[in-house]
């Protein structure tokens, strides 16, 4: 899942917010060392803190149906976690850092969401929304500068990018259909034989009434067990 966020945004950055530039995408550390090997205007993205949403966890389960309408797979509820880059620019120009950083808020503030366009892999598939936020105060107690401390790099200039995305849980298998009708047993009181046969719905014509709402036909019996008195009587009658 990370992996596909991190596809999604370089998408979004290369072809929408920076399209036409020289500015690269990078994911990198923003270590001394990373700044020392950097040779051309860069957008860093560093992915700095990774948290479950537990607000967003849910219960149940969700189905999977195939072509048919038939339950093929359950699907446990997906667990949310919010995943937090630091996004700085890297020129050789202060002014040209901010007009990057300008141009990157301008883009990123305009989408609530990951655009589903930019989705691929498991994202795509649950087809749930990708929350992000761009440049929100963090809602936990720890400030920019500890990650700067962290990666032993210089302070500079940042946006504090967020996005909330969906980890698909284990697929669960449904049991097979079932496609065979019940057995039903039944004895004789007098003779004691017996017979054994497999319910089903008999084959009746579309325009069937009963049909049209899963009653099955009367089913008459045969005429020695008619003689006989085999046969059920309403609850009530005497015989």
């Amino acid at each position: 899942m990370i992996d596909e966020v991190d596809a999604a945004l370089m998408a979004l950055l290369s072809e929408e917010t920076l399209p036409g530039t020289d500015v690269q995408v990078a994911f990198d550390a923003p270590t001394k060392e990373w700044t020392a090997r950097r040779t051309a205007p860069t957008v860093n993205l560093f992915l700095y803190d990774i948290q479950e949403d537990v607000s967003l966890r849910q219960e149940g389960s969700a189905a999977e149906y195939d072509d048919d309408g038939a339950v093929v797979a359950e699907h446990a509820a997906p667990r949310w976690f919010s995943l937090s880059y630091l996004v700085t620019a890297w020129t050789n120009r202060p002014q040209d850092e901010h007009r990057i950083l300008s141009v990157l808020l301008a883009g990123l503030v305009r989408h609530d969401v990951l655009p589903p366009a930019r989705l691929t892999g498991t994202l795509a598939g649950l087809g749930l929304p990708v929350a992000m936020s761009i440049a929100v105060p963090p809602a936990r107690d720890r400030g920019l500068a500890d990650i700067w401390t962290a990666v032993g790099g210089n302070l500079k200039p940042s946006l504090d990018l967020v996005v909330v995305a969906p980890l698909a849980s284990g697929r669960v298998r449904a049991a097979a259909a079932v496609t065979d009708g019940l057995r039903l047993h039944t004895s004789d009181a007098h003779t004691g034989g017996g017979e054994s046969r497999r319910l089903r719905l008999p084959d009746v014509p579309a325009e069937d009434p009963a049909a049209a709402i899963g009653v099955p036909r009367e089913r008459e019996l045969p005429a020695e067990r008619r003689r006989r008195g085999g046969g059920s009587r309403p609850i009530g009658s005497r015989p």
